[in-house]
């Protein structure tokens, strides 16, 4: 049986190019369909939804409710979706959707990466597996998935000394 799945681009350093030019990395053009490319997905119908191209710490109270009303709209004809996000507000997003959206209809995962897709330790390929991989399975709710780890929202935050996603202490 073939699951439909969504995946909404936002930017974030999973996306992020090196510009030989400025000597910079920034959120110019998307590596998401290069990557999706290199994996095998055999029995799912990818839809893609280029969103924005930002790094988050750029996104405003709009962004954060734009991506979560979209992943809803997404939500309600979709077996599962996946908004790609820049790891420093994603949590903003995540809370921003469940305050939006409550019990969405089905999974809702964010997922991002540490270091961008172009390094070549990157965390960004280990991250959209595991995303495309978990929304087939996890319960209805809005999650974040990287790093072999599935956190439900609300109350999730960013380790900074660690470099990835935990519970909230008392969340």
């Amino acid at each position: 049986m073939t699951k439909r799945i969504c995946i909404i681009s936002t930017g974030g350093t999973i996306e992020k190019t090196y510009d030989e030019l400025d000597g910079i990395l920034s959120n110019g053009v998307s590596v998401l369909d290069v990557m999706l490319a290199g994996l095998m997905h055999d029995g799912l119908e990818l839809a893609r939804v280029p969103l924005m191209n930002k790094d988050s710490r750029d996104m405003s109270d709009a962004d954060h409710s734009l991506i979560a009303r979209t992943a809803g709209t997404m939500a309600e004809s979709f077996d599962g979706v996946i908004v790609v996000h820049g790891t420093d507000t994603l949590t903003q997003t995540g809370d921003r959707m469940v305050a939006l959206l409550g019990d969405p209809r089905v999974p809702i995962v964010l997922t991002g990466a540490m270091r961008p897709y172009e390094l070549r330790r990157t965390d960004a390929v280990q991250n959209l597996t595991e995303a495309l991989l978990a929304v087939q399975f996890l319960d209805p709710g809005v999650y974040v998935v990287m790093h072999s780890s599935a956190l439900r929202f609300p109350g999730i935050i960013k380790d900074y000394e660690r470099g990835t996603f935990v519970r909230a202490p008392g969340g």
